[in-house]
């Protein structure tokens, strides 16, 4: 989304504070001014602050959030590495509306066999700064929509802080996103 939409809550609604990442309620009846609505999850402007809406709460929006992979998965196939690639770029920092990946938050990303025939995913990422609170909700974010892949039993999303995150990191089409380049 490039244009900010202005509604009004419709019931009270589960947020995120950004980038505290401090769990509120914001009320029934509160306007908010939704700035964006990437990868399921919507950011909106109320209160003199940003928040977070996940997509249990699109509906408190007026909108119908799309929960389903990232990946459509056909009869048979288990994920790969392609598949959790796209899925990781389908996970957004709520402040910045470029994905993780083209964010270069992403910096290891592996596939294990598990016993039972299924996948283990492990992912190691990081965020734009240590200080920021949002790396739970972020993770978690990339955690779900893995789980979601066929064939995925387990996935795990640490946050690392080595090498720190630098712009540099940000790939081509990022930049181009940014505008910055």
């Amino acid at each position: 989304m490039t244009s900010v939409q202005s509604v009004s809550l419709s019931r009270d609604c589960n947020a995120v504070q950004i980038p505290a990442g401090n769990t509120v309620i914001l009320p029934a009846g509160t306007e908010v001014d939704i700035t964006q609505t990437l990868g399921g999850s919507y950011t909106v402007h109320a209160l003199g602050g940003l928040f977070r809406i996940g997509p249990a709460d699109a509906d408190a929006l007026g909108l119908t959030a799309e929960v389903k992979p990232a990946i459509p998965a056909t009869e048979g196939d288990l994920v790969n590495e392609a598949m959790v690639w796209e899925t990781l770029r389908s996970c957004y920092d709520p402040e910045i509306p470029v994905n993780i990946v083209d964010l270069g938050l992403v910096y290891d990303m592996g596939i294990e066999d598990l016993p039972t025939g299924n996948k283990k995913v492990f992912v190691k990422m990081t965020l734009t700064a240590p200080g920021c609170g949002m790396g739970a909700t972020i993770a978690g974010d990339a955690q779900q929509k893995i789980l979601m892949l066929p064939g995925v039993e387990d996935a795990s999303v640490e946050i690392v802080w080595d090498p720190p995150w630098h712009q540099s990191m940000i790939t081509a089409e990022g930049r181009r996103r940014l505008g910055i380049e």
